[in-house]
């Protein structure tokens, strides 16, 4: 329970301070400070401060495939994806513009592939597209969710990402199903 509660404390006290910081200027020293817990503690849980980040996008990743569900559409399922995001703006920034993107990006990445998958998935259902047209089709909108993503933090997250979510479903909605359909009718090259 202790070990539980100190792993949260480390995780909370870098949020905090990756959204009043950037990334390159928090230090153990300092996330150690703020927990009152010493340098062993700290190295106990985590061997630096890029497996907190790696830890804290993960536990993310993990917390929408659990709350994912057949009702949801890809929309709301990406908004709630979103929500670490929202709350944590300056946080996100700040990963962004540092050397550590990376581990940002295969986060965005890895959310909007699930959210695609699942969506797909579920859409098919009746029609016999292939597998191979399946994951083209979900890895089509993945790739094109993550850059939307990407270009709106790079642009200072001014848009909210309710209104385009639910705006781009508005102007696609039905693709993923025709794309789908049009799947049966083809040669299958997969």
């Amino acid at each position: 329970m202790v070990q539980q509660y100190t792993k949260k404390m480390i995780r909370q006290v870098f949020i905090k301070m990756l959204n009043e910081h950037p990334l390159n200027t928090i230090t153990v020293k300092a996330i150690v400070a703020e927990c009152e817990i010493n340098r062993n503690t700290f190295y106990y849980y985590y061997s630096d401060i890029y497996a907190i980040l790696s830890e804290i996008f993960q536990t993310e990743l993990q917390r929408v495939i659990d709350e994912y569900n057949d009702t949801l559409s890809w929309e709301e399922s990406f908004i709630a994806a979103a929500k670490f995001a929202l709350e944590n703006r300056r946080a996100i920034y700040h990963v962004y513009n540092s050397m550590q993107r990376e581990e940002l990006e295969n986060y965005i990445y890895n959310v909007s592939g699930n959210v695609m998958i699942r969506y797909v998935e579920k859409v098919s259902d009746g029609i016999s597209a292939s597998s191979g047209d399946k994951k083209l089709i979900a890895s089509f909108y993945q790739c094109a969710l993550t850059q939307m993503v990407l270009h709106w933090i790079a642009t200072g997250m001014k848009e909210d990402p309710d209104v385009i979510s639910r705006r781009i479903g508005q102007l696609f909605d039905g693709n993923i199903v025709l794309s789908l359909k049009r799947s049966v009718g083809l040669t299958d090259i997969w």
